[in-house]
């Protein structure tokens, strides 16, 4: 199976690659439309989800390449008799971990743009502003048009410099510098569009460049990158033979940027390919920064389930402030799931998108809260399956107690991640969360929130959490359970309710109480 815009050697035309089997989502229309309105854009996006084939379909279209669009909805509705030249920046490759290093990247490419438009630079000693500056000016002089600036992965360097601030904030300087350039060649510039993973404040990078249209959560464009449903029904409907539909969006769709949901393009490709569910996005970059971040910071991991958020805090991301959901957020492992309109603006309420997500991230989780236990975990976890199937209590029980008993006591002083409370619900909820159970955090009933409800094998578990100062449970977390019917939505006939409640020592590290008992 073959997708792309770009024509392969010794291929003419759009209807020839769909003999040879290309598949085409026709995102056309959004440049047509990004064109008609305006001039300058930003776009956050997760990463492989399509943004570098965004720029390439933008690119090709200002360069007035007419064949790669035969049969799309640009091929009618774009004036092909202007051309302009095209100014490409990419931050996608590497990894950059000093200014000087960011700079020569920027030079490079600069070089490389200057030498494919046909215009002369000066030399390198007049530095990055000036170069980037004389190269709109003399592209759009030389071609005798308004130049397009694209620029691919515009934050990757800091990004992944954030467990360095020293050097992640260098690297954000640099990269100002470069945009700047951008507030003061508008005469010269036809369209500008920026991509990336996070959506850095306009005061940070892009100060000055007040008319940056931001794309991010603007509904019509929740679409711009991804799969809907309707372009897995039509065009890739030969390749739905022998997959179940409602796996597919299990795994991998529940993307929300707008009021439609959409797929991980990443996934339905591999999936399409192989034949297989697995957690193919994941695979690619298990975010070894990300995990270790969220350790340094105590993340409570059931928030994965159910946070909430304004527009402000889902904006506020620097160097020097970032919080959890807005890192997780932009990064592709919450989403958005409900808006809701509040005096002070919109209200989010964000949540992991699908079952890849939260498998494998809480994984990556688990593997760093667990030292040294997480094979062993993993291997145990996998009998746990049978025993909540079958309601066996005491080896549940029994598979906990070992796992918290299994982290050494030196983990807990010199770890930050193990000095709060929330880590013990945490090591909890990641474990069945990576064994791929289903869960609700956060649960919600008329007289309160349960901390998790576990539903697996016509079993329904509904879990409170309490850490208590003693060496003995005191049965408090159960009784909160009961008193305030956290079960009571749960009962049906054929499904088996149980309400438990588990107390963990904060003198001994360990499970205390473990009452359980079937709801009436």
């Amino acid at each position: 199976m073959k997708t792309g815009l770009k024509l392969p050697i010794g291929i003419q035309n759009l209807r020839e690659m769909r003999e040879q089997g290309y598949y085409y989502v026709d995102k056309t229309p959004f440049v047509a439309r990004l064109a008609e309105e305006g001039k300058y854009y930003f776009l956050s996006r997760p990463r492989r989800f399509g943004k570098s084939l965004f720029l390439d379909t933008l690119a090709e279209a200002f360069a007035g390449n007419r064949a790669l669009f035969e049969g799309l909805y640009l091929d009618e509705h774009w004036d092909w008799g202007r051309r302009h030249p095209v100014v490409r920046l990419s931050f996608a490759a590497g990894v950059l971990d000093s200014r000087a290093g960011l700079d020569h990247a920027i030079h490079v490419q600069l070089e490389r743009n200057a030498e494919r438009l046909g215009v002369e630079l000066p030399g390198r000693e007049e530095g990055v502003a000036v170069r980037f500056d004389t190269l709109i000016e003399r592209a759009a002089e030389r071609h005798g048009s308004a130049a397009v600036v694209l620029v691919d992965e515009y934050d990757k360097p800091i990004v992944d410099n954030l467990t360095r601030p020293q050097v992640a904030l260098e690297l954000r300087e640099g990269l100002r510098n470069l945009y700047s350039v951008l507030k003061g060649r508008d005469a010269e510039l036809r369209f500008v569009f920026l991509t990336g993973v996070s959506k850095f404040s306009k005061v940070s990078i892009f100060s000055g460049l007040n008319n940056l249209v931001d794309l991010t959560l603007e509904p019509d464009f929740g679409a711009i990158c991804g799969y809907t449903e309707a372009d897995l029904e039509t065009v890739f409907a030969p390749e739905l033979a022998g997959l179940d539909r409602q796996e597919i969006r299990r795994w991998y769709n529940g993307y929300f940027w707008g009021e439609a949901a959409v797929y991980n393009p990443f996934d339905v490709l591999l999936l399409f390919r192989q034949r297989q569910y697995r957690a193919w996005w994941f695979e690619t970059g298990t975010p070894t920064f990300l995990v270790e971040w969220l350790k340094a910071r105590g993340y409570h991991t059931p928030w994965l389930e159910a946070s909430y958020a304004d527009e402000d805090l889902l904006s506020a991301f620097d160097v020097d402030l970032i919080r959890p959901e807005a890192m997780l957020w932009q990064t592709g492992y919450l989403t958005i799931r409900r808006v809701r309109d509040t005096p002070m603006g919109p209200a989010y309420e964000l949540g992991v998108p699908n079952h890849e997500v939260r498998m494998a991230l809480n994984r990556a989780l688990l593997a760093a809260w667990l030292p040294d236990g997480y094979v062993q975990a993993r291997q145990a976890g996998l009998q746990l399956y049978e025993w909540l199937a079958r309601g066996e209590l005491e080896a549940v029980r029994g598979h906990f107690e070992r796992l918290y008993a299994g982290i050494p006591h030196e983990w807990y002083r010199h770890n930050p991640i193990a000095q709060y409370e929330g880590y013990y619900a945490s090591v909890f909820y990641s474990h069945l969360a990576a064994l791929g159970l289903d869960l609700v955090a956060e649960d919600v009933s008329q007289l309160g929130r349960c901390d998790l409800t576990v539903r697996h094998g016509g079993w329904v578990y509904v879990i409170e959490f309490k850490v208590i100062d003693g060496q003995t449970g005191t049965g408090e977390a159960l009784a909160q359970v009961r008193a305030r019917g956290y079960a009571d939505k749960y009962r049906a006939p054929g499904v088996k309710v149980v309400e438990l409640g588990v107390e963990f020592s904060r003198i001994t590290r360990q499970i205390v109480g473990w009452q359980a008992a079937a709801a009436d």
